[in-house]
């Protein structure tokens, strides 16, 4: 089997990752802080902003493709640490993506559909990107200095995912449903939309990429939902009875990051590739049975 390189396999879209890759793939994962054991998979202790480190790893594994989720994701983190969000977001992404053009290897890139502005939502990969933080501008950045250094890169934008937790990392579901239960109000925007898909989905639409696609692609679900829509699936899915909802706005809201409103994205590239996510009701009663 050809070996094929994750970075960040001990994140939540990692881990995923490595679970479904490892049926057709020699899964070597990358993790740095959250050391974890994988089934299937060796894992691998890289500092991904060192690149002596990176170029040894190459070196010893010599993988065959790669595809690098790891990241510094959360928009308000990145806005309040903007030196290290560029050294993880932007030059590690640019050296692996130099890697991977020395080594004339496949290469994808998990970028974000927060390079919006979230003016128009169903967003098409052709659509001139704005972003409104620090986290969706260094991803614009790493989007363009992978592609001119290895034009045959697949950048794939991810919406907002959602899953059951993995040994060491939760999507927001986890502390939706923890408020819920415990019977606090979850409050939830009414004015941001997503096109959210789960994170096996997710995982799914990479290794397809990885296979079929280069330049920039969209890999959002079906469904263009709000956050409150969401979480009223969500109740009803969960049966979580007696739950309290409340709409909100995301001006109520005061946080370091500046929010986007509607990034949904328009995925039909991907779709005409093969890329084929349920509806958001069957992924979420699917993400229910594993509870």
């Amino acid at each position: 089997m050809k070996k094929l390189l994750i970075t960040g396999a001990s994140g939540f879209l990692g881990w995923h990752l490595c679970e479904l890759a490892k049926k057709e793939w020699d899964v070597y994962g990358t993790y740095f802080s959250h050391n974890l054991k994988i089934p299937g998979s060796k894992l691998v202790k890289v500092d991904v902003t060192n690149f002596a480190e990176l170029k040894r790893v190459f070196q010893q594994i010599q993988p065959s493709a790669v595809i690098h989720t790891a990241a510094l994701s959360q928009p308000n983190y990145c806005q309040t640490h903007q030196q290290e969000s560029h050294s993880i977001n932007v030059t590690a992404s640019l050296n692996l993506a130099g890697l991977c053009a020395d080594n004339s290897i496949p290469c994808v890139f998990t970028s974000t559909d927060l390079v919006f502005d979230g003016m128009k939502g169903y967003y098409q990969e052709t659509d001139s990107v704005n972003p409104v933080n620090i986290y969706g501008e260094h991803k614009v950045m790493a989007e363009v200095g992978m592609l001119a250094r290895y034009p045959q890169a697949a950048i794939c934008r991810m919406p907002l995912m959602f899953g059951s937790a993995t040994p060491t990392a939760t999507s927001f579901l986890q502390s939706f449903i923890k408020t819920l239960q415990e019977g606090n109000v979850l409050k939830l925007f009414i004015d941001e939309f997503r096109t959210p898909v789960n994170g096996k989905t997710a995982a799914e639409g990479l290794l397809l990429a990885l296979k079929k696609a280069e330049g920039i692609i969209h890999l959002g679900g079906k469904e263009r939902i709000s956050r409150y829509d969401l979480g009223g699936l969500l109740v009803e899915i969960f049966k979580i009875h007696a739950a309290k909802i409340e709409a909100s706005q995301q001006k109520d809201v005061k946080m370091a990051a500046p929010r986007a409103s509607d990034v949904s994205l328009d995925s039909s590239k991907a779709f005409e590739l093969g890329y084929s996510p349920l509806s958001l009701r069957e992924q979420l009663l699917s993400v229910s049975s594993e509870q």
